[in-house]
């Protein structure tokens, strides 16, 4: 099992940024992925071909399941 922590935020054209961070922290905190993700955007530490990150959006965590299909 794969898990990732997807952070998302909207830039300046209204389009939607994902970041995705392997093996996160469980359980999640959820005030301290706010609180990163604030700062992220308070410190202008990402940009975007869309611009500037301007607010936070959503923050999930995916987890996948790969399976390895042997070829004969």
């Amino acid at each position: 099992m794969m898990k990732k922590l997807e952070i998302k935020f909207l830039n300046q054209d209204g389009k939607t940024v994902t970041y995705s961070l392997e093996k996160p922290v469980e359980p999640v905190d959820p005030a301290a992925v706010k609180a990163a993700m604030d700062e992220i955007i308070n410190q202008n530490a990402f940009t975007s071909s869309g611009g500037d990150l301007v607010s936070v959006k959503s923050a999930r965590i995916v987890e996948r399941n790969v399976v390895e299909v042997e070829l004969a």
